[in-house]
């Protein structure tokens, strides 16, 4: 039997994440395993009016490919993928795989060679996100290898998927839109700020935020949502951050990572597993040892660590900081192959302070915004 919650997951990705517009075209993005929801959606689109275009984005195909491939084919750009990068009005994409490992035990030098080449695409998808000519949202099917990840069972797993997209509640819009306006709050006061100093038992990190604009993020990018980012000024940074939680990059899992900054670069990098992939990602190219987004996670239906960074960089409670390529719209200059997402948990005595007065503290922020 269907479940109902795919189709309203659906219904909210098509018409409230990047509400399709009669006319527009769409492309819709996944692999096989997440098939009911790309049939929902595909579905949802034509009754918004749009055209859809289904493509194929599996970490099986790319196994092969970077296995198999030679240098000449890892640096090629799939030119179906450039031309709905370059044109289409909206992208949708479904993640969710048979293996959340298929990329594990692929050398980092073949790696790197294929995310050097998809920088072109990641470049004109946030130019274009940032002039607000394309609409994207990426969301989470649930399936088995995403469950076993998050030491769930699939059924458990579909529950806490569905709810941290607000699929349960009785009119899912309103309830984004609620989290929406609360968010705004924040962002209003933090805009024309200038220093931020982050402090507490894993971090005592400063930098600026002078002339960067912060990010209210409250679905229609990702479902599910729930933080606020900007870009920090990319020679601000200074001191040093514990990431709290793993971080998975291209399917090979990292613990225990310690960045040092100065200046704004990553000037020592330490790690209790996966150093050499720490490293060979934040060697990519000249953006990769520095910020390009500083973020506050707000969502606090997403109570524990999944291993998907869909999920686990929106914890109520918890900051992120990405590595790589910053969002235009943010004000940030810094341009990368990579950008890579890490997770501080901030409840047990972290503080944000802005400006000299207390934003933050232990996971709340110390302004009404209910």
């Amino acid at each position: 039997m269907n479940d109902p919650r795919v189709n309203k997951l659906a219904d909210l990705l098509t018409n409230y994440c990047v509400a399709v517009q009669p006319g527009d075209k769409v492309v819709i993005m996944g692999a096989a395993a997440v098939m009911p929801a790309l049939t929902a959606v595909y579905r949802a689109v034509l009754r918004a009016g749009g055209h859809p275009t289904v493509l194929w984005q599996d970490y099986e195909l790319e196994e092969v490919l970077l296995k198999e491939g030679s240098d000449e084919q890892l640096r090629q750009v799939d030119p179906v993928q450039l031309l709905v990068t370059e044109t289409y009005d909206c992208r949708i994409f479904i993640s969710g795989g048979s293996n959340t490992r298929a990329l594990s035990n692929i050398p980092a030098a073949r790696q790197a060679i294929r995310r050097q080449s998809q920088s072109q695409l990641l470049d004109i998808r946030m130019r274009r996100s940032a002039a607000g000519e394309l609409r994207w949202v990426g969301a989470m099917f649930p399936t088995n290898s995403q469950a076993q990840e998050a030491d769930m069972s699939l059924c458990e797993y579909e529950d806490f998927v569905y709810g941290a997209c607000f699929i349960d509640r009785p009119d899912p819009v309103a309830a984004w839109q609620a989290m929406s306006a609360s968010q705004q709050r924040l962002v209003d006061w933090l805009r024309g700020k200038e220093n931020v100093h982050v402090q507490g038992p894993h971090a005592d990190l400063t930098l600026s935020i002078a002339g960067r604009t912060f990010i209210n993020s409250d679905g229609r990018r990702n479902m599910p949502s729930g933080e606020i980012f900007t870009g920090p000024v990319e020679d601000s940074v200074n001191g040093w951050v514990q990431f709290t939680y793993p971080a998975i990059y291209q399917g090979q899992e990292v613990e225990g990572i310690e960045l040092r900054f100065a200046a704004g670069k990553v000037v020592e990098a330490t790690a209790k597993k996966g150093v050499a992939t720490l490293r060979s990602a934040l060697d990519a190219d000249a953006g990769a040892r520095f910020l390009g987004e500083f973020a506050i996670g707000t969502n606090d239906g997403i109570d524990r660590f999944t291993k998907s960074i869909l999920f686990d960089e929106k914890i109520g409670g918890t900051i992120h900081l990405a590595v790589g390529a910053g969002y235009p719209e943010t004000g940030s200059r810094n341009r990368s192959a990579i950008h890579w997402d890490m997770i501080c948990d901030m409840r047990d005595g972290g503080q944000i302070w802005v400006d000299d007065e207390l934003f933050y503290d232990s996971g709340r922020f110390l302004l009404p915004v209910g």
